[in-house]
This record gives structure tokens, C-alpha cells and sequence, in this order.
């Protein structure tokens, strides 16, 4: 259902408010260039850092803007079960295609937690639901069988964004699910492996900054075509590292102000990135001919 390219797509501000206009000239591009969807305010969004009505903001414009011709896979997950429904509910409301939903972070649920939390939103929308796994951030792992405990329990939950940094976990998800659940990449540099043992695409934080290359590279993969794949992957790898140079997604903001898209600003306790990672963001940047 939700194969291929989506972009984890920023949020842009400016003078401390949400900059619509660059919302929009953001996601254009985006369609543009090719993508398969766009993933607003996710944690390349800040969500943390919007309020209910800001959150809601974002998703009607991505779902306005795309207009059909991309999915909304709106970010509307939390750490309250409360609150995950209500955004959710939210972007039901919006037209948004999906919602994406990440572990609760910070107060780190048993697996049976995690089970009841997803089950909870899964029964409070129609919503498809697409899982998202990031233990470094969250300081929790859903289990591979509380995955496949979900994915049988709810038609609605039919995939997962896999930020664990472990192709293993694809191979065990793949061999548990079978070919219908989506899993994504969740790590631009792990596109291409996790792909090779099962994945269906990326959530990308890099497509902001290069969506056709990005797009064209997860295609090719799809279509057989490996070396041409590898080649863009190889050409974009120095850049996929060092947009998490910091926090993400302070170095993403910083090369979209590079090339005039966006102001570079986001919301404490995010800052901007230092002089020195600057340089070594945009070197990376020219060398791969995305700055001149």
C-alpha cells in the first residue's frame, strides 16, 4: 500500500510561526520530482515541538497541495495513546491517505503496552497504520512478534517504518508477514540493504534536499536494475551521513536554506548546526553537485 519514495518532509518556520508558503513550495516539489508520498510532521517535522492546531495545519496543507497525486502518511503518533488518537482522528478528518505511528517514547511500554496502545488507535480509525520503530530515539523496540501479533489482529495496520539499523529485523519481518505488509527503511544509507532482503522502500529524510535521485535510485532497486541503483546510492552516500551530522533534522533545514527553499529555522531545544558541521554539509553538497 504504501511502496516506494515518501518523504519525511520538514516543517518549515519562519519568525518563530509555521511558513506556509515554503509548506507548500516544499511539497510541489516533492510531486515534482517524483516521490511516492510525503510524511508530514513526523520527527523530520518537529512534531514534538507543534501544537494540536499547528500539527493540524500541516496535514490539510499536505493533503491539499498533494491533491491526490502522492499519499499523506501523516505523523500522528505519541507517547499518550489520548493524544495519538486524537491526531490521528485529526488526519482522518484532513484526507490524509495513512498515519504513521511511533513507539511511545520516554515512558517505554512492556510489549504488551505496545500491543494495546496500536490496537486502541488502530479501533479509533479507519486510518491504514504504518508502525514506526526507532529504539535509539524511543528507547523501545516493537518486537517482531508483537508486529506480527498487530498485523493479524488489525487489517488496518499494514506496515512498518524500520529505523533499527538492522537488516536482520527485515529478513525475520518478511519471513513472519509475507509479501502484503510494507516495510520501509527508515535510514536513507540502509535503503538498498534493507531492500535486498525485503523492504519495499524509504521513509527519507535525503529526498527533501534530492527526491528524484532518491526516487529514481528506490525504483531502479524495485525493477531489477541494481548497479544503476547502486551508483546513485554510492554518489549520495557521504551526503545520506551527513545530514545526521546532528540532530535530525537541523542539518536537512540548513541544506534547504543552501539552496533558497527554506529559512533555516526550527524550534528549541533544536539549534542550528555549528559553523564547522556547516562546512563539512555543504562540501558534501557540492561535491555531489547538489550546491554550487
Amino acid at each position: 500500500m504504501f511502496k516506494g519514495t515518501y518523504t519525511a518532509i520538514v516543517t518549515p518556520f519562519k519568525g518563530g510561526v509555521l511558513d506556509e508558503p515554503a509548506l507548500e513550495r516544499l511539497i510541489k516539489l516533492q510531486i515534482k520530482a517524483g516521490v511516492d508520498g510525503i510524511v508530514p510532521v513526523g520527527t523530520t517535522g518537529e512534531s514534538p515541538t507543534l501544537d494540536y492546531d499547528e500539527h493540524a495545519r500541516v496535514v490539510e496543507i499536505a493533503v491539499r497541495v498533494a491533491g491526490g497525486r502522492v499519499k499523506v502518511l501523516a505523523g500522528t503518533g505519541a507517547n499518550s495513546t489520548r493524544e495519538a488518537i486524537f491526531l490521528t482522528q485529526g488526519a482522518e478528518r484532513a484526507g490524509a491517505d495513512g498515519s504513521l505511528q511511533v513507539a511511545p517514547y520516554y515512558n517505554k511500554p512492556t510489549q504488551e503496552g505496545l500491543f494495546q496502545h496500536f490496537m486502541a488507535i488502530a479501533q479509533s480509525s479507519p486510518l491504514p497504520l504504518v508502525l514506526y520503530s526507532i529504539p535509539g530515539r524511543c528507547g523501545i523496540e516493537i518486537g517482531v512478534d508483537t508486529v506480527v501479533r498487530l498485523a493479524t489482529a488489525s487489517r488496518s495496520i499494514v506496515g512498518i517504518k524500520e529505523a533499527g539499523g538492522n537488516p536482520d529485523r527485515v529478513s525475520q519481518l518478511r519471513q513472519a508477514l509475507g509479501p502484503r505488509f510494507t516495510i520501509l527503511s527508515g535510514d536513507d544509507s540502509l535503503t538498498l540493504p534493507f531492500m535486498a532482503v525485503g523492504a519495499d522502500g524509504v521513509v527519507s529524510v535525503a529526498s527533501n534536499v534530492i527526491p528524484r535521485q532518491i526516487s529514481n535510485m528506490v525504483r531502479l532497486y524495485a525493477s531489477g536494475k541494481v548497479s544503476r541503483s547502486l551508483k546513485i546510492h554510492q554518489r549520495y552516500y557521504s551526503l545520506f551521513k551527513d545530514l545526521f551530522l546532528e540532530s535530525n533534522p537541523t542539518p536537512v533545514k540548513a541544506a534547504l536554506a543552501m539552496l533558497g527553499i527554506i529559512q533555516e529555522e526550527s524550534r528549541l531545544p533544536l539549534v542550528a548546526i555549528t559553523p564547522r558541521n556547516r562546512e563539512i554539509l555543504s562540501a558534501t553538497m557540492r561535491a555531489c553537485a547538489i550546491l554550487r
